[in-house]
């Protein structure tokens, strides 16, 4: 049993050795220059405007981790849609039960407000700065 590994772990092994072995050669071969210029931001190619150091709202992250979570979610109804025939009324049932998670899910980011981009506290920042 356990020989039949040996070829999985060997061709495992190579990629890790030759992924290392390309490391090292392009760290020791590459250029060490650096400085203040290569070290600066810039956005799409374009140097900053300015200097200030924006804050984002933390509600547009959440947004996108939602938006992730059920569209993966979503995801495994594809594979269901193909068999639910053949699988007659238990795969059908445990379809519905997926969904009324998914449902339950977004009933609740939605009554926690995690979907509302509007700021809630305009006066946040007044606090942290006095």
């Amino acid at each position: 049993m356990p020989e039949q590994y040996f070829p999985v772990l060997l061709a495992l092994g190579i990629a890790f050795a030759l992924g290392g072995i390309l490391l090292l050669l392009s760290w020791a071969a590459g250029l060490k220059t650096g400085g203040r210029r290569k070290l600066a931001t810039y956005e799409s190619g374009v140097p900053l405007l300015d200097r200030s150091r924006k804050r984002l709202s933390i509600v547009f992250f959440l947004v996108a981790i939602d938006f992730v979570v059920f569209d993966v979610e979503a995801a495994f109804l594809y594979p269901w849609t193909l068999v639910v025939r053949a699988g007659g009324w238990p795969v059908f049932s445990a379809v519905m039960v997926f969904v009324g998670l998914i449902v339950a899910g977004y009933a609740y980011v939605w009554k926690k407000g995690g979907l509302d981009l509007a700021t809630r506290h305009p006066k946040r920042w007044e606090s942290a700065s006095s």
